[in-house]
């Protein structure tokens, strides 16, 4: 019967700390930066002009289609290779890091696309109307009346995709990069305590994640009242 040693966990805490900032680093920035992309995608798919809205829909589509670890697999092969060509930075940690940091990004943009663009039909085409009927631009329109209202209402599914965002990041193995999950992985082979450290891992995500689910659930009430 196998019995359980924690005594592992306690000693391995500094560099379980150093891949949980890893994981909120890639967290933080591919939330920003998808939120950002997925809004000027979201615009540009509604946009009455075709190119703009092909593009956006062919780049929802294609991230949308394809499994993530594929994603970053593909930019760890070819974002390093770039830089060490380019501009001649070698291969490190760094490189590991900003290769899955601008997957990630990408990836998600593609579905925070989708949830701005159901959040800007959400407001009534009135607003649009009105905010151009009193001399604004539609770019006015858009920035002052309508993404304000839209980002409210979605305000809860952008939290919840960048609580799904979060458990994705434990991907970034494939990497080799040592963020949370992989931490956690090295110490438990290291130490022959995977077991252990794989629970540790799994619970300390548990907790992060309910307890952040349990925050949007609250915020949402608040809107919605």
């Amino acid at each position: 019967m196998y019995e359980f040693d924690w005594s592992s966990i306690p000693g391995a805490l500094p560099f379980l700390w150093a891949g949980m900032k890893t994981t909120l680093e890639i967290t933080a920035l591919a939330v920003a930066v998808g939120i950002v992309w997925g809004t000027l995608l979201a615009i540009m798919r509604m946009s009455g002009i075709r190119l703009l809205s092909w593009f956006a829909a062919g780049y929802v589509n294609l991230f949308r289609s394809i499994p993530l670890v594929m994603v970053l697999l593909w930019f760890f092969l070819i974002v390093p290779a770039l830089m060490e060509s380019v501009f001649s930075i070698p291969r490190t940690s760094d490189t590991r890091l900003a290769s899955a940091m601008v997957a990630f990004a990408l990836f998600e943009a593609a579905y925070y696309a989708e949830i701005i663009r159901a959040g800007i039909q959400s407001v009534h085409k009135g607003q649009m109307g009105a905010a151009l009927a009193l001399g604004m631009s539609y770019g006015q329109a858009m920035r002052l009346v309508v993404l304000p209202q839209a980002f409210r209402n979605m305000v809860p599914l952008l939290l919840t995709q960048g609580i799904i965002l979060f458990q994705d990041t434990s991907l970034v193995y494939v990497s080799s990069l040592a963020d949370f999950f992989g931490a956690a992985y090295k110490v438990g082979d290291r130490d022959g305590r995977l077991v252990e450290l794989l629970l540790f891992a799994g619970a300390v995500y548990f907790l992060i994640c309910f307890s952040a689910s349990l925050l949007v659930k609250r915020f949402q009430k608040k809107v919605i009242a």
